[in-house]
């Protein structure tokens, strides 16, 4: 048994060590050498283990280590790595082989960097090997800002997800994992973003185990997980890192959790601020490191010391916590003993040519084909195109947010002008994101001189005032870059640079603007921030010392005519990037794109959302959206304006949709030719959308998000009940609906067969249909399997129980085979019980939901009942 659930034995171990100076052997577990280490220390040093940016204890060789590392969609917030497609675009692959190999991928870049600082060195933020992904939170509402780090709104699709994506991260070895995964946040969290520091979720036994709870217990059951994140959020009252019957009862003895939690940040001092649950931190930190919080991202556990001096909490406790942290970190190798398979991962790996291929594939895979109307995609070869709209240029809305450095991004823009020809490609920016949200000025509004390239001239400099001459110079199209850990220049004092940005700027028209200069602020930094100066026509119009934290000035234009522009960037912190942006007249910006669009033979529109206004607690107050999360899920009106206008034309218009979450296209589904869900694609994002439009390479993926027609359609924001929500309890009519997606082909299936129609309580169901590619081309079809259950309240329309991604060729076939184990074929109800129960059922097997695609449906019957563990 594990030492971790001993903690008396532990410290008698430890004591035998201090005592008799035996040492443990090499072989000994991880548990026994964690205990032993942790007999050694102080109450002092313990304290500062329990702590995320645990310090060094020379005395003990233990280096300094933070936990917090993260992953989501890339190795994360630590320089470059390959960035795959934004969470919820890897759910719209439906493909758990590709979840697993960006997994994998993930927690290889996250070991080279590991390996380049050493085993047995000091590892600060973000270097470490404990990622805290995935987001396995239900995506419940659309509005959630969040809900585009997780995989959607269906539980079993959510689980099978996390699983593979948990044996990427972990690998095959439980005893030398790559990494640690860490699925978040246990549990039912998913908004609203404003109060979800002290937010009581009032959720009913039923959905707390039919809808927020399956996807963890997979994680924990079958991805094995060493370690989970406890919620910002209270349940009933009490503080889910507090909640023992959660985090001791239900994780570690229903489920056999073995690993280690860790609170969301600031999470325990959440209990004391804004729950009230205690009234200092010393009784927040007690209560939930006995519920059995390990872990504190955070520094309310400092206040251990004093909880356990007034005797809040035995010192036991702490070692019980220790223990399973120092576990992981014997597993993880950090002390370099020499057995680590992964010693030999190098940063020749980090965004390796294989890695690209992989985050290409992803971003291909996710694409879906919301609508084809007169074969208005694939695009004709030779074929000029007007590329219009907010998002068909800029860096954000590839990578999304909990992201790593993209070395080499590729635009929408840039890979339809590499995939079509630059001379067949006209492009015009069109809109911004939202009311009020500025976007970075586009290449044409810049130009190095008088009748130069589009952009403008950098001077980088190896110093912080500009001295000297420029160590780099180069034409920049675009003042939008990610500098996130990374330097444009190398050398010594790559980290310290200054860039100067001169020439042209060009109004489209007269009227009034806002220039705006975003610097990427650090989080969580104390220092003072990156100082910028613009400069229009040689007179200052912003100097920002670092205090700032919007930048901007408003200029009125009389005409056109160029204007001389320079931007100063001093870069002597830790902050992430630098963006030159603008607001622009609304009329000048549409009647752009209409030039743009006057001699084209089709419009493609890249319309959507971005980071800047859907997100993680932004500041963000305009039409539409609050802090993050939405309030309208309809387009932003300016866009809707741009379409509106483009389609006036006449011309074949396709919308490309940019976005974390559904978006209410209410509009393009009546009037565009062809609608394509692309989401935050990634670093590939602008070659996989060009394939999929030039034809290259046939959609497959399928919505794993319910598109709704109107905010109007939802049910309150602040409700968590799942009924009136999610396709399995919505019984309006959606928009477009979970599991819908097009091909370039057509598939239909047949022979649908069941292992047994007369089932016992507690057996495994074998399910099979044959699916054929009846079309000339070939293609991917997501083959799902939907179960309706007999008359119940409380059960849902249909649930999916199975799904495989199959790629087929023009007129093949074949037999696709499931097996539906007991939970898979189960119901929960009104009091949080689950069980395989008695009565009639339905399958279909198709290409989405019933009613909604090509399939075939089969019944059986269950006998008795079989009562489920929790």
């Amino acid at each position: 048994m594990m030492l971790a659930n001993f903690p008396r034995l532990a410290m008698v171990l430890g004591l035998l060590v201090i005592l008799t100076g035996t040492a443990f052997a090499q072989d000994e577990t991880p548990e026994a050498k964690a205990a032993a280490l942790v007999a050694k220390m102080t109450l002092t040093e313990k304290v500062g283990q329990v702590q995320s940016a645990a310090p060094a204890i020379p005395r003990l060789g233990v280096a300094a280590y933070d936990w917090w590392s993260e992953g989501l969609h890339g190795n994360a917030r630590n320089g470059y790595a390959t960035v795959f497609p934004q969470a919820i675009g890897l759910a719209a692959s439906w493909d758990t082989q590709l979840l697993q190999e960006v997994g994998t991928t993930v927690s290889t870049e996250a070991r080279a960097k590991f390996n380049a600082i050493g085993a047995g060195h000091d590892h600060g933020r973000y270097q470490g090997l404990t990622i805290w992904s995935p987001n396995i939170n239900i995506f419940r509402d659309p509005r959630w800002g969040r809900g585009q780090e997780t995989y959607g709104e269906d539980p079993f699709l959510a689980g099978r997800f996390a699983v593979a994506f948990i044996r990427g991260i972990q690998g095959d070895d439980p005893e030398h994992p790559r990494a640690v995964a860490t699925p978040k946040h246990f549990v039912v969290h998913s908004g609203p973003e404003a109060g979800r520091h002290g937010f009581d979720v009032d959720v009913s036994p039923h959905d707390l185990e039919d809808t927020y709870l399956p996807a963890f217990r997979a994680a924990v059951t079958e991805g094995r997980a060493g370690s989970v994140m406890c919620a910002y959020n209270a349940i009933h009252g009490t503080p889910v890192c507090a909640d023992g019957d959660l985090l001791t009862t239900r994780l570690r003895s229903d489920w056999g959790f073995r690993g280690y939690v860790v609170s969301d940040c600031d999470a325990i001092d959440d209990e004391t601020r804004f729950h009230y649950f205690k009234p200092d931190n010393a009784q927040s930190s007690a209560v939930s490191i006995l519920a059995g919080t390990d872990l504190d991202c955070g520094d309310a556990y400092a206040d251990l010391l004093e909880a356990v001096k007034k005797g809040h909490v035995k010192e036991s406790t702490i070692d019980t916590a220790l223990t399973r942290l120092f576990a992981a970190r014997y597993r993880l190798g950090e002390w370099g003993d020499g057995k680590s398979p992964y010693a030999g991962i190098s940063m020749e790996q980090v965004d390796s040519a294989e890695h690209r291929q992989y985050a290409l594939q992803a971003a291909l895979e996710s694409m879906v084909l919301l609508k084809n109307e007169h074969t208005t995609l694939p695009l004709p070869s030779g074929a000029r195109i007007a590329v219009i709209g907010p998002n068909a240029d800029t860096l954000g809305t590839l990578e999304a947010n909990y992201h790593g450095t993209a070395r080499a991004p590729v635009t929408p823009l840039t890979g339809l002008r590499q995939r079509f020809g630059a001379d067949h490609v006209r492009y015009a920016q069109g809109a911004p994101p939202a009311e009020g949200v500025p976007i970075p000025i586009p290449e044409t509004a810049l130009r190095t001189t008088a009748g130069g390239s589009p952009g403008l001239a950098g001077e980088y400099f190896d110093n912080l005032d500009f001295s000297g001459k420029p160590a780099l110079t180069r034409t920049d199209r675009v003042i939008d870059f990610d500098w996130d850990q990374v330097a444009p220049l190398g050398g010594p004092h790559a980290g310290r640079y200054a860039v100067r940005w001169s020439g042209e700027w060009l109004p489209p028209a007269a009227g009034d603007y806002t220039l705006a200069v975003h610097v990427d602020r650090c989080f969580d930094c104390s220092h003072q921030h990156d100082p910028v100066r613009l400069s229009i026509d040689g007179r200052q119009v912003l100097d920002d010392s670092g205090d700032d934290t919007h930048i901007q000035t408003l200029l009125h234009v009389t005409d056109r005519h160029p204007h001389a522009i320079r931007l100063e960037y001093v870069h002597r912190g830790q902050d992430q990037g630098v963006r030159l942006q603008w607001l622009v007249p609304a009329q000048a910006q549409l009647a752009q794109a209409q030039a743009a669009v006057r001699n084209a033979d089709a419009i493609v529109a890249f319309v959507g959302l971005s980071p800047d206004v859907e997100g993680e607690e932004l500041q963000i107050d305009v039409p539409g959206f609050n802090g993050g999360d939405r309030t309208d899920i309809g387009l932003p009106q300016a866009q809707q304006a741009l379409l509106e206008r483009a389609a006036a034309s006449g011309k074949p218009l396709v919308v490309v949709l940019m976005s974390g979450s559904a978006v209410a296209l209410n509009w393009a589904k009546q009037h565009a030719g062809a609608i394509v869900a692309a989401w935050y694609p990634g670093e590939e994002g602008g070659h996989a959308i060009a394939q999929v439009l030039a034809g290259d390479y046939n959609p497959g993926g399928r919505l794993p998000v319910t598109f709704y027609r109107s905010t109007r359609d939802l049910p309150p924001f602040v409700s968590y009940a799942t009924q009136g929500r999610t396709y399995r309890y919505f019984t309006g009519t959606p928009l477009y609906p979970f599991g819908y997606g097009l091909s370039y082909t057509h598939f239909a299936y047949a022979e649908p067969q069941l292992s047994t129609k007369q089932l016992a309580a507690g057996r495994t169901l074998t399910l099979s249909a044959v699916v054929r590619n009846d079309g000339d081309r070939d293609g991917d079809e997501v083959v799902q399997v939907y179960l309706d259950a007999p008359d119940d309240a409380s059960a849902p329309r249909h649930a999916l129980v199975g799904f495989a991604r199959v790629h087929l060729g023009a007129k093949e076939s074949r037999r696709v085979s499931f097996e539906l184990a007991p939970r898979q074929l189960s119901s929960v109800d009104a009091g949080g019980e689950r069980a395989a129960k008695a009565g009639r059922y339905r399958v279909f097997v198709g290409g989405g939901q019933p009613g909604d695609s090509q399939g075939v449906t089969a019944e059986f019957t269950i006998d008795g009942q079989l009562a489920l563990p929790k």
